[in-house]
């Protein structure tokens, strides 16, 4: 039997990817006007992959469609903002909780490691705020995924994509960097204590900490 071909990936996930970058690095601000023509001659694409692409950052809030005006980067408003940060103290309290009966010794070490890797990147001397924002995700991401539920994890990395339109505001405030680590590792605290009530609180007290930071 011959085997199918896979096919390559569709135009418009790679134009999405594009932009998705584009915004999160600031090159696109949030409020800016989307010019598809100028997009599609610097891509070189037609503006049917880059409208569909478009559709896809839309569907994810990255981007709001205006009635005769196009499209243009989300704003995100504190009220936003507040709602995306309730419900991630929520998805990733009950992740953390999970977490606490199904994540193995090994599995626990390996978050211990991140977050120490993510120590040493906040190092004014030697580390990176851009490495230590990759990190920070990172850590996280990795809760979540050791609280086994991959539906509470893509309504995360969702979230997340909208927190991202107000990248770095929270952990830009002086002391905020000490303050998120110091938070981490009580979280961490909490899991290898296999108390899943203190891990969820330590989770809800971050957030609070982040949003009160933010706004």
């Amino acid at each position: 039997m011959t085997a199918t071909p896979l096919l390559s990936r569709a135009l418009y996930e790679e134009v999405a990817d594009w932009l998705r970058q584009r915004i999160f690095n600031r090159e696109l601000p949030p409020g800016t006007w989307i010019d598809e023509m100028k997009i599609a001659a610097e891509l070189g694409i037609s503006r049917t992959p880059l409208r569909e692409a478009i559709k896809v950052l839309a569907a994810e809030g990255l981007v709001t469609m205006k009635v005769r005006r196009g499209a243009y980067v989300t704003e995100v408003s504190q009220q936003d903002l507040r709602e995306v940060y309730e419900l991630l103290a929520l998805l990733e309290a009950d992740a953390a909780e999970a977490a606490c009966w199904r994540a193995s010794d090994d599995d626990l070490a390996e978050l211990e490691r991140m977050h120490a890797q993510l120590e040493a990147a906040a190092d004014p001397q030697q580390g990176s705020r851009e490495r230590f924002f990759e990190l920070n995700e990172a850590f996280h991401l990795r809760i979540l995924d050791l609280g086994h539920n991959r539906w509470r994890k893509q309504l995360v990395l969702d979230l997340r994509k909208v927190m991202k339109l107000h990248r770095h505001a929270s952990l830009a405030k002086q002391g905020r960097i000490a303050e998120s680590l110091a938070e981490h590792r009580a979280i961490v605290e909490a899991l290898r204590a296999r108390d899943p009530k203190a891990a969820a609180e330590a989770v809800r007290r971050h957030f609070a900490q982040g949003l009160q930071a933010a706004v």
